[in-house]
């Protein structure tokens, strides 16, 4: 149990500690809002210029850095949700969107015998008369031999890595059926920037780039724009660029999303796109030309709120159709009230609870003793269920 006097006393005694970090954070944070409103009416030429000597200075500047301004403004405004909704249905009649999301049950060493479980469900919503939609689920069992590995935590990484490929495998399927459509648009539920995968063994990184490589050229074949949607983004690589110019070091150390935060703060708004020149220690000389096709930009879906990260293949802006996917991003989020609904519809398809997981384990068990095979559970395990 929570002890919360000591847990009170605890945060007494780091009170200094916590206001420290603020005020650093502050002016942190002053130094780059200076550096960006020095650049922001610079060319991109002019920006260019001044990273030449820094092979991967955080981003580079798109065609927007000349044409648009450094804020973009939404030109509707509305006086009810009612107004909202009758945009936004105006934006996708006729749209077809997707999402795929999964879901997984981890090997666990209170049983025995490993197991594990990736579950992927998707959405493709028509936006049509009729209201027709598609709903789908995917699942797979894994059994020892495909857990068993010589490094550390294999199960784990080899779950999560059959959930990504599942979920990419359904993006694409989409992308590929609606080839040559100007109104389809899916979603990807994660960052195109692999920057996790660093601590994975070679051929491991190898798959999840070549899986991403794969997803960005099936988008560019097929026309279909598709979106790299991340609620809370964490990435600085903005800050990092402006961190650069101020001389401060290579990271900012506050998220692109709370430096752009005050000036992102009508709804609706969203930052330039930029090209991602993340500096990873990830595959050198394969990522270099991989994360130069990746854009970003942030968008303010929420109610004052931090903007959310949107990464777009670079054929989209080649096209000119950014403007039409940042629309259709936007009243997603009208109908998903601050959350594209589409990848909210995923998530719900996908997701496996704590009773899902225990009756599974139920399952694993019958099928067990079906078999005669040497199931066994910890004690640590069967105590802990027993008290709960």
């Amino acid at each position: 149990m929570l002890d919360p006097l000591q847990i009170q006393q605890g945060l007494a005694a780091k009170r200094d500690l916590f206001h420290t970090e603020q005020a650093e954070r502050r002016q942190e944070l002053t130094t780059l809002y200076q550096t960006l409103g020095h650049w922001n009416y610079r060319s991109a030429a002019e920006l260019m210029a001044a990273v030449a000597n820094i092979d991967w200075p955080g981003v580079w500047p798109t065609a927007e850095q000349d044409r648009r301004p450094p804020v973009i403004p939404f030109d509707h405004q509305w006086e009810n949700h009612r107004q909202a909704r009758h945009w936004a249905r105006s934006v996708l009649e006729g749209v077809t969107t997707f999402a795929a999301d999964g879901s997984q049950i981890s090997a666990t060493r209170d049983i025995s015998i490993p197991v594990g479980v990736v579950q992927v469900g998707w959405f493709e919503n028509r936006h049509c008369q009729s209201g027709a939609y598609d709903k789908g689920l995917s699942v797979e069992v894994l059994a020892p031999p495909e857990l068993t590995g010589t490094e550390s935590g294999f199960a784990d990484s080899e779950i999560e890595w059959r959930r990504f490929q599942g979920e990419a495998a359904q993006a694409e399927r989409f992308m590929t059926a609606q080839a040559g459509s100007d109104q389809a648009l899916a979603f990807f539920d994660s960052s195109f920037i692999l920057s996790f995968i660093q601590h994975m063994p070679l051929p491991r990184q190898q798959a999840y780039v070549a899986q991403v490589e794969r997803l960005l050229s099936v988008s560019e074949a097929s026309g279909v724009p598709l979106v790299g949607y991340v609620d809370a983004s964490y990435a600085d690589d903005l800050g990092s660029l402006l961190a650069r110019l101020a001389g401060q070091g290579e990271r900012a150390g506050l998220s692109d999303a709370a430096l752009l935060g005050s000036a992102l703060q009508a709804w609706g708004s969203r930052s330039r796109l930029y090209r991602c020149a993340r500096s990873d220690r990830v595959l050198p000389g394969v990522i270099d030309k991989y994360y130069r096709r990746v854009l970003l930009s942030y968008l303010q879906v929420s109610g004052g709120g931090l903007p959310a990260r949107l990464e777009l293949p670079e054929w989209v802006l080649a096209a000119d159709r950014q403007d039409w996917v940042f629309d259709v991003v936007r009243a997603e989020c009208v109908v998903g009230l601050g959350y594209p609904y589409t990848l909210e519809t995923a998530d719900a398809v996908a997701v496996l609870t704590g009773p899902d997981r225990q009756r599974f384990f139920g399952l694993f068990q019958q099928f067990a003793e079906r078999e005669q095979l040497p199931l066994r559970f910890s004690r640590k395990s069967t105590s802990k269920q027993r008290r709960r």
